[in-house]
């Protein structure tokens, strides 16, 4: 018999997935709804740091505005976050498999609530990297309990479309937070705090996540037999990402104090990586989940998902700033245009779900579609780069380019999930969706800074462009080599 975990909670304080999972019988759809919630206000919350940091460019103001490649420095902050959000993926998934997927979720939104708060409050540099390394820590736990749940709780009839309407929260925050960040900026400004009008989107989308964190745990609390304690996993989590977030902070801080280029403190995120990842193989393969959890057929999706990842934090990050130079356009017009490649999940990921479905109450596969989504995606993202290579391209059409590939890349995302969480027992599903994101995540670290980079040294954003879609093609070879399993349907 295999070793679990000797020090994970037993009996009925402990989680059980199969007692759980009566407690949503027939209102799956009620818990779709919360954690489309606590998507959307996530996606929000991280995604404002690209608009404030184009806003610190456009007006040579706070901490990045007189730096001398703002571009690349701005990238490196956004990659900063994402090291902090890859480092506890698989950390949140084996907390959420030992003490509980619902637990996790609210944890997750308290934490990120706070420490948006205080990333507003910062005054420097410095501070401010520290909180939003903070906060991805916390957000991290997020994506690997949510996944869980919705598959635990959804009958094999309507799991994809669930992945597919959960994750639609994702797109409407990240249309939210692209599009009302530069207005909540305005506001700060009327509102007197002048240069530090940057923060006000700050202060917003902490306290409704704050808002979104208690109705979730009244939600959850209403439907268990057994209590949410909070106190424990938060203190193994609270233990597990203070020397994560000193190993990423004092990067950081090396490189500003012996002035490294910040290519170099990307790859230095790069080996944190490394290292989390040999860490996490060595466990697993200790306890004897090797064929659950690193077998072929999960080491393709791992590694194909991480050009989707790569391409959601270039597109997310940069879209604005992209749309605003290419275009000659102001940042609110910008951001209205680019909150089109956002605003298509809003349907591509129900829809993308719900023909997966179909086909798998027909008996079919998934993956086809997962290829052709890929593909198509790549397609357009070229034609996107080749559109700013034309000198002045006008928002309709770039607009048009990424809305359409929006739909596509965004169906791409549940089906791939669903995908995944066929592949490994119910027990090990947190733990299999944590490395899962910890692979893929290394798309969201490198991508803002690589672009960053490219951008301060060719002075266009096309190269950068086209490494995104070549990134995503070389996924379409990896979903065709996967070999699916097809779920059963009663």
């Amino acid at each position: 018999m295999r070793d679990r975990d000797s020090t994970a909670p037993a009996g009925a304080d402990g989680p059980s997935p199969g007692r759980d999972r009566a407690l949503f019988s027939g209102r799956y759809p009620h818990l779709w709804g919360f954690l489309l919630a606590g998507w959307l206000i996530s996606y929000a919350d991280r995604t404002v740091t690209g608009p404030v940091v184009s806003w610190m460019i456009e007006n040579k103001a706070g901490f990045i505005g007189d730096a001398s490649n703002p571009a690349t420095l701005g990238g490196l902050i956004g990659s900063m976050f994402f090291t902090g959000y890859m480092l506890t993926q698989y950390a949140g998934g084996r907390l959420g498999d030992r003490y509980g997927h619902r637990e996790m979720l609210v944890l997750s939104l308290l934490w990120a609530g706070l420490l948006t708060l205080v990333s507003g409050l910062t005054g420097g540099l410095i501070g401010f990297v520290v909180a939003r390394v903070l906060t991805g820590l916390g957000e991290g736990v997020f994506y690997s309990n949510d996944r869980v749940l919705v598959i635990d709780h959804t009958p094999p009839a309507r799991r994809t479309m669930g992945l597919g309407v959960v994750l639609s929260g994702l797109s409407i925050g990240l249309t939210v937070g692209i599009v009302a960040t530069p207005h909540l900026i305005d506001l700060g400004g009327t509102w007197g705090l002048g240069d530090r009008a940057w923060s006000m989107p700050l202060y917003v989308f902490g306290a409704v996540s704050l808002l979104v964190a208690a109705a979730t745990w009244r939600f959850f609390r209403a439907r268990g037999d057994r209590p949410l304690r909070l106190g424990p996993p938060a203190l193994r989590l609270i233990g597990y990402s203070v020397p994560a977030a000193v190993a990423i902070v004092a990067l950081f801080v090396l490189a500003d104090e012996f002035s490294w280029p910040e290519w170099l403190t990307a790859v230095g995120s790069g080996v944190l990586f490394l290292v989390m990842v040999t860490f996490v193989i060595r466990g697993i393969v200790r306890t004897g989940r090797s064929s659950q959890l690193l077998n072929r057929n999960v080491w393709l999706i791992y590694l194909s998902f991480v050009a989707v990842m790569w391409n959601l934090w270039f597109f997310s990050f940069w879209s604005v700033q992209i749309v605003a130079e290419s275009a000659h356009s102001s940042l609110g017009a910008a951001a209205l245009t680019a909150a089109f490649n956002a605003g298509a999940g809003i349907i591509g990921f129900p829809v993308g779900g719900w023909i997966a479905d179909r086909r798998v109450r027909a008996g079919k596969g998934r993956k086809p579609l997962a290829v052709a989504c890929a593909a198509v995606h790549t397609v357009l993202a070229v034609a996107f780069g080749l559109s700013l290579l034309n000198g002045s391209p006008s928002l309709l059409l770039l607009g048009l380019i990424l809305f359409c590939s929006g739909l596509f890349f965004n169906a791409l995302q549940p089906i791939v999930h669903s995908l995944l969480g066929d592949l490994a027992a119910e027990e090990d599903r947190g733990s299999l969706f944590g490395l899962f994101n910890l692979v893929a995540e290394i798309g969201a670290v490198a991508s803002p800074v690589v672009s960053g980079v490219l951008r301060d040294a060719t002075g266009s954003w096309a190269p950068g462009v086209f490494t995104a879609a070549g990134v995503m093609a070389v996924s379409v070879v990896l979903y065709g080599l996967v070999k699916e399993r097809i779920p059963a349907v009663v």
